[in-house]
């Protein structure tokens, strides 16, 4: 399924064949994320053709997935280890970064930047890049593509100096404006996109009992602010010989009440006070921090919940119409964990060699203080609605028992009156068989309704059809003994008949 090659100079050596028996490198992993360089790992045997081939930033490496003719890794060797086991035996692995790393190989050159809009100035950045990298013997050069990402002033003031040009792009862009890094190539060209993501939903469920096989949820709180202390410009000292490294600052305190501080109530009540502080340069007045610090509180101040899934992709099988992807929602139904929403794939490990060991990050998903709450109050109600589910259920599980014992009961009465040529009797015992099966029948749907007991089910209705394949065989072999009884007692007149006229002859040659 997945073909790996390495190019040298542009010569291709393939070192993994997507042939079930064909030649294959140990423990091939890539992990996939967003707005981080992808990374591909792999052990190399020494009877492998590019044993020796492999030179750290200078070897290209390609994992093709030949399913669906699309490349799932497309980037460059990083690092290597050489490794020898305790039987003697040889390898190496490697550590690969994908496209984006390449923006790990320039340095951008000082400027300023007034009233400059996103687009033109990560073009700036861009340009710096290429100008590093023009003569490199590998071509790392971008070209810019979509820039939907904008701020709220639609322009920008920023400084530039000597620093990475990845490590740029973030500082002045992403982690202050929001956004998405995306690279993809058309026609040999590698563009990069700097986009708002959209929110495209598939329709692939991940679904308990379907395809979910294990599931963890990591609730965190740590950046919840209970109480926010805004701070806006620093107050210049009026003493000229102070020489105290501290200065004040502006606070909210004359807005509000001598208070320097404002709460989230809603959240204090859950986390209990915790306490943290927000700075805004640029604000000079005590009403606009104010309305800074509320407007804070009511963006930001969320829970993050992030769940890892393991899930089996079943479009491999042609059981599902679309395979799991990074940055696409997908419906994740587990009623146990009261999950029911669609959510964002936002990391991905594919196992080259077992890809029925994948797995995926789901989240970040983002839950107000009253929606933490909600949720754990749902989760309590659902608890408590399983427990009583379950009691149900066993009733109805006792019952179920009750009647699987009459159906094995009737079973042999029919088999003994099969066995005794007891045609009389064999109405009534087909008659109590079906009635039992009936009241089988009409248990069962109650629980196929609990998803959790469906396995249950599945072994119940097994025994039901089962007892039905018994009961249509024990009818056919009804049949065919009421015909031999049939054709016997047809015989036994015939000879009756043939007896009584010979009787009669006889009684005629007396006379």
């Amino acid at each position: 399924m997945y073909r790996v090659s390495l190019i040298n100079d542009g010569e291709i050596t393939e070192i993994q064949s997507s042939h079930f028996n064909g030649l294959k490198l140990i423990d091939p992993m890539i992990n996939q994320g967003i707005n981080v360089a992808n990374t591909f790992k792999f052990t190399i045997l020494p009877d492998n053709p590019g044993y020796e081939l492999i030179r750290p930033y200078k070897t290209l490496v390609r994992v093709l997935n030949t399913q669906t003719n699309t490349l799932d890794f497309d980037g460059r060797i990083l690092s290597l280890v050489e490794n020898m086991t305790e039987d003697g035996s040889y390898g190496k692995s490697f550590i690969c970064e994908d496209e984006l790393g390449f923006l790990n190989d320039s340095c951008q050159r000082h400027g300023e930047y007034h009233d400059i809009s996103v687009r033109d100035f990560l073009q700036i950045m861009i340009n710096n890049h290429n100008a590093d990298i023009a003569h490199d013997e590998i071509d790392k050069t971008f070209v810019l593509g979509e820039v939907t990402v904008d701020s709220s002033t639609g322009t920008l003031y920023r400084y530039l100096n000597y620093e990475n040009t990845l490590d740029a792009i973030f500082d002045k862009l992403v982690d202050r404006l929001g956004g998405e890094l995306r690279v993809r190539k058309v026609d040999g060209v590698r563009y990069l996109d700097y986009i708002v993501p959209q929110q495209i939903i598939q329709t692939t469920e991940i679904r308990i009992a379907k395809n979910l096989r294990s599931i963890s949820k990591e609730t965190d709180p740590t950046d919840i602010i209970t109480r926010l202390i805004p701070l806006g410009s620093r107050i210049e000292s009026e003493d000229e010989g102070a020489t105290d490294a501290s200065q004040a600052r502006v606070t909210i305190a004359d807005v509000n009440g001598g208070r320097d501080y404002i709460e989230d109530l809603a959240a204090q009540g859950i986390f209990s006070v915790l306490t943290k502080n927000v700075a805004w340069d640029d604000v000079n007045e005590p009403g606009i921090l104010l309305s800074r610090g509320r407007e804070y509180l009511r963006e930001n101040n969320r829970v993050k919940v992030k769940y890892v899934i393991s899930a089996l992709d079943l479009s491999l099988i042609k059981l599902a119409p679309h395979s799991f992807e990074v940055g696409y929602y997908y419906p994740v139904i587990n009623p146990v964990m009261n999950i029911n929403e669609n959510l964002r794939v936002i990391g991905k490990s594919i196992n080259l060699n077992e890809p029925e060991q994948n797995s995926l990050v789901i989240g970040d998903q983002f839950l107000t203080a009253s929606d933490y709450q909600n949720r754990a109050n749902q989760s309590a109600r659902k608890i408590f609605d399983l427990e009583e589910t379950v009691g149900r259920q066993s009733q109805v599980i006792t019952n179920i028992r009750k009647e699987v014992t009459n159906v094995e009961s009737s079973l042999n009465d029919l088999q003994q009156a099969i066995e005794n040529a007891d045609l009389e009797g064999l109405e009534q015992v087909i008659t109590n068989l079906t009635s039992a099966v009936d009241r089988l029948e009409d248990l069962v749907p109650d629980i196929e309704k609990i998803a959790d007991l469906q396995q249950a089910v599945e072994v119940l209705t097994n025994i039901v059809q089962n007892h039905e394949q018994r009961i249509n065989g024990n009818e056919q072999g009804i049949a065919v003994t009421s015909q031999l009884l049939s054709a016997y007692e047809a015989s036994n007149n015939l000879e009756i008949q043939q007896i009584k006229a010979r009787l009669d002859a006889l009684d005629g040659g007396n006379e």
